[in-house]
């Protein structure tokens, strides 16, 4: 059975898209597609709606064949604080959604992938996704096709934004990569686009990515597929 590898990169912002484009680079020069984690961010430090440069190579990845997904709104998890959609009740879930929807809208980035930020969705969220035209939810464990309900069992194996990037742990998620790779199924690989730009996860990321190609794997991006009736219509 031959596998299937989504590679993901988070945290996308002025500071962060040379490392990105770097990355993106290597991965252009492998035949692998990326998945761009994007949070619209509309007040903090880190704002994309006034990085019009980020925002610019964001579209022209997808126009490449990338996927954008929807990665949060504007809060980000810090040590005294869950991530963002972790532990909201529905109701406040569908008021972030909708304007976080507006904003990917108006930055011309809408998409209806979704993944919480560090893969955490309470179930109001998970409940409120569908009510504002989102199709996919993307867990930790797993990936939901909202519409038809089906979930599709596979893990993340990740660099930053809520997991390791100890060397031991870099080590560990090469050897599981290779593991998955070799059993076929779905590989899902993410890294933040700060985590990039050191030398050892980067190197790390590229080496899950080669082994994985190596044992046959195939690139894919997060993605929905409309029901048969909706492709025909």
């Amino acid at each position: 059975m031959t596998a299937e590898l989504i590679v993901s990169v988070s945290g996308i912002r002025e500071s962060t898209r040379d490392a990105a484009i770097e990355f993106a680079a290597a991965m252009d020069d492998r035949g692998v597609r990326l998945s761009l984690l994007v949070a619209p961010r509309l007040k903090g430090k880190y704002r994309l709606a006034d990085d019009p440069a980020t925002q610019a190579w964001l579209r022209g990845r997808r126009y490449e064949g990338d996927a954008i997904v929807l990665h949060g709104y504007d809060q980000a998890a810090t040590k005294s604080r869950r991530a963002e959609f972790a532990t909201l009740p529905r109701h406040e879930a569908t008021l972030r959604l909708k304007a976080a929807d507006r904003a990917m809208e108006h930055m011309q980035l809408r998409t209806r992938l979704f993944a919480a930020p560090r893969w955490d969705a309470s179930t109001g969220a998970l409940a409120a996704l569908p009510d504002v035209g989102f199709r996919v939810a993307l867990g930790l464990t797993s990936m939901l096709d909202l519409e038809r309900d089906i979930a599709q069992r596979a893990r993340v194996f990740g660099i930053g934004e809520g997991f390791r990037a100890e060397p031991w742990w870099c080590r560990a998620l090469v050897m599981g990569a290779a593991r998955t790779a070799k059993r076929g199924g779905v590989l899902r690989l993410a890294i933040s686009a700060a985590q990039l730009e050191r030398s050892g996860p980067r190197q790390a990321m590229l080496d899950a990515v080669d082994l994985a190609l190596y044992h046959g794997a195939r690139s894919e991006v997060y993605r929905w597929d409309p029901l048969p009736a909706v492709r025909a219509a």
